[in-house]
């Protein structure tokens, strides 16, 4: 991993605007996996149906999808403090209104109240990112931008690790009552973090363009932008076919024959792969060679999927999926670092908007696939498919986006 030349640039922890947005995204996501965790255990206890909890992903990634590219809009239309901390109290009254429907306060021992409430948070989380991701360039120099995205993921993955630990302790100790307040002060948390930021926001120049017509201009620009497009592509068919952690319950019991304590340790693992290789990567950012560095990681991925599907031994696949996280992690960097370096000022809000839609439904549809994959072909052989699939998809790449393949993001 070649570190950029040049000017040694500060770190992006001595910019207090970068510290306060990091804040700001570490309360966000940790109220968003609180109340993950905390509505599965209350739909399950509730209906004690595997279904009911797939409906909770459904109801959250439609309205997410719905939404994101009018959120991108808005984010670069408007004030991007206020419209994150507007999305934020919206993360707070959904907690708020799940802790009154788990208080017995509104319709006890109904679903379809909690159902709504997912329905409102997937609508407010498209917010988010296009926020975080649009400060981010304001608060940060851009030779600052391979380290402030390192940090960045190490900041995501660890929210993503104590987030939901966090959420199943609260649950166990105080209730699911209490697991949602706390997801509410969080989420209010992150909305007060991010009005203490200062920073400029640029007036747009001229007449606002009509809402389909700038939402028109971001998708012409991601799918125009042949690095872009396949750094993207990459991560979401890598998530959609190599979605093995999703089976991870399947695989304690039926495989690997641990008791349910392994459950936690499999699903930790990818997340702490990825902290590990973010501290790496902040301090020696990507540069030449990014490109493939990137496919590299995306085949290291598919490669380790498929040692885990192999596996029979539960720390040997332990071990595979922490590999797998430290090639994921990989990616996520460097595709954060492109999409920074390569997005104009004025169409960040939308170009994460899109990102998002590549990357927030790839989990949610990466575990239908291997769920319904399973039931066809038996556990491990869906695993193992999954895994050479990806390979595929980065060969393709390799061979279909020339441009990406030699990327150095020195001369972004």
């Amino acid at each position: 991993m070649d570190a950029a030349p040049g000017p040694v640039a500060t770190s992006p922890l001595r910019e207090p605007g970068y510290r306060v947005l990091l804040g700001y995204r570490l309360c966000a996501i940790l109220s968003y996996q609180i109340v993950a965790v905390t509505v599965g255990w209350h739909v399950y206890e509730l209906t004690r149906n595997p279904f009911a909890l797939g409906l909770v992903g459904l109801a959250e990634v439609v309205p997410y999808i719905g939404m994101a590219l009018f959120a991108g809009y808005l984010v670069d239309h408007l004030p991007k403090r206020r419209l994150g901390a507007l999305a934020c109290a919206g993360l707070a009254s959904t907690a708020l209104l799940l802790a009154a429907i788990s208080a017995g306060h509104l319709a006890p021992g109904r679903t379809w109240p909690i159902y709504a409430a997912i329905v409102l948070t997937g609508l407010v989380r498209s917010f988010l990112t296009p926020v975080y991701t649009a400060l981010f360039a304001q608060v940060l120099r851009r030779e600052q931008f391979a380290r402030g995205a390192s940090i960045g993921s190490i900041a995501f993955q660890t929210a993503l690790v104590c987030g939901p630990a966090l959420g199943g302790l609260t649950v166990g100790w105080a209730g699911k009552t209490a697991a949602y307040a706390l997801a509410a002060v969080l989420a209010l948390a992150a909305g007060a973090v991010l009005l203490w930021l200062r920073v400029a926001e640029p007036r747009a120049d001229g007449p606002r363009a009509p809402v389909f017509a700038s939402i028109g201009v971001g998708l012409r620009f991601v799918f125009n932008n042949q690095i872009m497009l396949a750094a993207q592509a990459l991560d979401l068919f890598a998530v959609l076919f190599g979605g093995a952690i999703s089976l991870a319950p399947a695989f304690i019991t039926e495989i690997l024959h641990y008791g349910p304590e392994g459950l936690g340790i499999l699903r930790g693992a990818p997340a702490l792969g990825a902290v590990a290789v973010g501290i790496v990567m902040a301090r020696r950012p990507p540069g030449r060679h990014a490109g493939r560095l990137l496919l590299w990681a995306v085949a290291g991925f598919g490669v380790c999927i498929i040692g885990f599907g192999l596996s029979r031994h539960f720390w040997l696949s332990a071990l595979f999926l922490l590999m797998s996280g430290i090639c994921d992690g990989v990616s996520v960097v460097l595709r954060s670092t492109i999409m920074q370096l390569v997005t104009p000022d004025g169409m960040r809000g939308r170009v994460a908007s899109i990102n998002g839609i590549f990357i927030g439904s790839s989990n949610e549809l990466g575990a239908f696939y291997a769920g319904s994959m399973a039931r066809l072909l038996g556990l491990v052989p869906a695993v193992v498919l999954g895994g050479f699939v990806t390979l595929g998809v980065v060969g393709v790449t390799a061979l279909k986006a020339p441009r990406l393949r030699r990327l150095d993001l020195r001369n972004l």
